[in-house]
């Protein structure tokens, strides 16, 4: 169930921050941040103990994302399920245009002081780069922070949606060489749109940001199948 020993600990820290959190928000948290990974398998006596709640709950949660789609079985087991290709290329369709309305929104709704929260989360990317699971954390709080600046409820719902199916996807695009740099120079160019009010160019410039993203998964995965 990966990491066993930093999943353990983790998982112990989800339940004891979560309070009164059930036991779908637990198991949720835990496979957006990776504590769960694709094609780990999820035992309710397992996570009853990690998570310190009674196994009819989990039970519960767990027939509750297996029909969101988020695990899948495996025989009997229920395991964090993955994305194949054509899942992938459909998410990403998807999260293109959503991503490039909340910059579009962004740019006409976003408060001087939300442009500034972003400027600011660049330069403390820029710490990250030698870390790509940690800059993947916080490229998703920069991605929610524009989400949040479009100062629309539902889109940000919307995304919240997507960025859950992401949880799905074992790697991170920002592992592949140079691609972190780019990223970042890239995130540059949508605050500046959002910050000059420039509503299609905020728009364009996520969008584009996403395909970068995309093409750079896309090639991270075939040179590792061809390594198989």
């Amino acid at each position: 169930m990966g990491n066993d020993r930093t999943g353990q600990s983790l998982g112990q820290n989800l339940g004891q921050k979560s309070g009164q959190k059930d036991a779908y928000s637990m198991i949720l948290e835990a496979i957006d941040v990776g504590v769960f990974r694709p094609g780990d398998r999820l035992v309710e006596s397992d996570l009853a103990d990690r998570f310190g709640v009674s196994r009819t709950p989990i039970r519960e949660a767990l027939q509750r994302l297996e029909t969101q789609s988020l695990l899948a079985r495996d025989g009997r087991s229920l395991i964090v399920a993955s994305l194949d290709h054509n899942q992938m290329a459909e998410l990403y369709v998807v999260r293109s245009e959503l991503e490039g309305l909340a910059a579009r929104l962004a740019a006409k709704h976003a408060t001087d002081e939300e442009v500034q929260v972003l400027r600011d989360m660049i330069e403390e990317d820029r710490k990250l780069m030698s870390d790509p699971n940690a800059l993947a954390r916080a490229n998703r709080r920069f991605h929610r922070q524009i989400h949040l600046a479009s100062h629309n409820r539902y889109l940000v719902q919307q995304l919240d949606l997507v960025y859950r199916s992401m949880a799905l996807m074992a790697t991170t695009s920002l592992a592949a060489q140079g691609r972190s740099e780019i990223a970042l120079s890239e995130h540059d160019a949508i605050v500046d749109a959002i910050a000059a009010r420039d509503e299609d160019a905020a728009y364009g410039a996520l969008k584009g940001h996403i395909s970068v993203a995309f093409r750079t998964r896309l090639k991270s995965d075939a040179e590792a199948a061809a390594a198989e």
